[in-house]
């Protein structure tokens, strides 16, 4: 066990005190999570011109969607992985798939072969997913660990706003390199891991006492029961239509087996359970999981539908529709950092994650007031205010889950909320498509052409977003649509307020409780090659 004094919270001390190790391993996290935000965003603005080259039109719901279902189903037993084998082997390996399966992806020449490289991407992102977090709790004290999550997160911020404008012009040249230019970047981040990462753990005897400790059970149950409800959200009103069979049986079976898969993980019969119960056991650690739901769904919705309006409503392309968004963009990433910053000096979590939500109300407030006359000025700044509503809450909600938790419970809790978080990115676009659809359903009688109503019904709406095909209507009906598209995002905007209403009533559930200004953890960085021999000669145990 190693025992790390934290320095006063300055700026200054914050990135002065720490070793190479600590800050070539940091660099490498940054990396991964700058790589692995670019791929879900790289693919957003490149889709139509992937597909129709590689014949995939029928399948493009799995093509875009196939990473996000294999990137979350894995993410609690990537946290017991960790603490079973480590966290740098856990690592490794998922790097390891997420540059497999880009290069499968990159070199596909049809579609079942694009989405094997999709999927075997997403399970590599789904330990990075978990591992990123753990590794980062590992190196600092909580009091701390907002900095540093802050900058992460940066990084990842970094990575989704330059996705589209990357994924586009990628697209144009040769739409393969959105996937092959991942692997030296993966190899970058693998040196360094190789080189500066290394952490003492407590191994176990043998491998088969390592098997042992993985809960197989809850597994199982867990596993197939999240892919069953993530398929009827993603094939719901896409493949086919909610009231279909095909999307009520999955989500029914998913749901009573999630439910069966805490049942047990609360039994006796559990010994070492995945998800532990004792994680939404106090007020302060359930709110915090809570809160972690909520922002992501408000923030995934915004991702989504402001792109829309700049498109459906503004009139602009693709790429300009990117460059609009990059106020939203930078402005999360900025707030992310400086909230991480805030928290290490004041020490206090509760009064962050209230502002959040109190700027997230009225970011969205205002965006209800956006339309076509809506000045450039007016929602750049509509995004500025949101978008600090976002970012403030990125890197203070995992240390406020952690304050009422043992150092112990690291793995399984960041585990939870990285799950939590890519879970909600799902609602946050099944949630707001339901609402912007049946909202532009039921306007259609204001579109005065029978033939642009059918066009445009279920669901059809979202995907004609586009410049070139409303720029291509007359006048009178173009003018119609705006209004239509105008008031359907009105009420995806009321969604994204009533969400983050909801995250203040979070806030008041919390506990101010004090955060930690020591590091007690047993997977904390070795030393030098003489310490590490005594460490290895102290604990006596075979490697694994």
């Amino acid at each position: 066990m190693s025992v790390h004094r934290a320095q006063p919270p300055t700026l200054v001390s914050a990135f002065t005190t720490h070793d190479w190790k600590f800050w070539g391993t940091f660099v490498a996290l940054c990396l991964l999570s700058f790589i692995s935000a670019l791929d879900v965003a790289v693919i957003t603005t490149a889709l139509p011109t992937v597909t129709k080259d590689i014949g995939g039109e029928t399948q493009y719901v799995w093509i875009a969607n196939s990473f996000v279902l294999a990137s979350a189903v894995p993410q609690p037993l990537f946290g017991q992985l960790a603490n079973i084998f480590g966290r740098r082997v856990p690592l490794l390996v998922s790097t390891g798939l997420f540059a497999l399966g880009s290069g499968i992806a990159g070199g596909a020449n049809g579609p079942g072969m694009l989405i094997s490289g999709r999927s075997i991407q997403g399970v590599g992102a789904g330990g990075i997913y978990v591992l990123l977090d753990i590794i980062c709790c590992d190196l600092v004290p909580l009091r701390e660990r907002g900095k540093y999550l802050g900058l992460m997160f940066s990084w990842a911020g970094l990575g989704a706003a330059l996705g589209p404008v990357i994924g586009g012009a990628l697209a144009q040249a040769d739409w393969r390199w959105i996937f092959y230019m991942n692997i030296p970047i993966c190899g970058v981040a693998l040196g360094a891991v190789l080189l500066f990462f290394r952490v003492t753990y407590t191994r176990s005897p043998t491998w088969k006492h390592a098997f042992g400790r993985i809960d197989w059970v809850g597994n199982v149950i867990f596993c197939p029961s999240l892919v069953a409800v993530l398929y009827g959200l993603v094939s719901g009103g896409t493949l086919y239509p909610w009231s279909s069979w095909r999307v009520i049986v999955p989500l029914v079976l998913g749901v009573i087996g999630w439910v069966s898969f805490h049942l047990y993980q609360a039994s006796p019969w559990c010994a070492r359970p995945s998800v532990p119960t004792r994680l939404f056991g106090n007020r302060t650690s359930a709110a915090g999981y809570l809160l972690t739901f909520v922002s992501s769904v408000i923030v995934q919705a915004t991702s989504y539908f402001l792109p829309v309006y700049f498109q459906g409503v503004l009139g602009a392309g693709p790429l300009r529709a990117g460059n609009y968004f990059l106020p939203y963009a930078i402005g999360t990433l900025v707030s992310a950092v400086v909230a991480g910053v805030l928290l290490s000096k004041i020490g206090a979590y509760r009064p962050l994650h209230a502002v959040a939500f109190t700027l997230s109300c009225i970011g969205f407030g205002l965006f209800t007031l956006l339309k076509s006359s809506t000045p450039k000025v007016a929602w750049v700044f509509y995004e500025l205010i949101a978008s600090a509503g976002a970012g403030i809450v990125q890197s203070v909600l995992l240390p406020a889950i952690m304050a009422a938790l043992p150092e112990s419970d690291v793995a399984s809790a960041s585990a939870t909320y990285s799950f939590l978080r890519t879970f909600a990115y799902v609602w946050g676009v099944t949630l707001a498509a339901i609402i912007f659809n049946a909202q532009f359903n039921a306007d259609l009688h204001l579109i005065s052409s029978p033939e642009l109503r059918l066009t445009l019904a279920d669901g059809a709406a979202y995907a004609y977003a586009s410049n070139q095909f409303i720029d291509g209507l007359e006048r009178s009906l173009k003018s119609e649509v705006i209004g239509v598209y105008v008031r359907s995002l009105k009420c995806v905007w009321w969604m994204g307020l009533a969400f983050s209403l909801l995250g203040l009533i979070g806030v008041a559930a919390e506990r101010g409780l004090e955060l930690r200004k020591d590091l007690d953890t047993e997977y904390g960085l070795q030393g030098d090659a003489k310490d590490q021999s005594k460490e290895e000669i102290k604990g006596g145990e075979a490697r694994v």
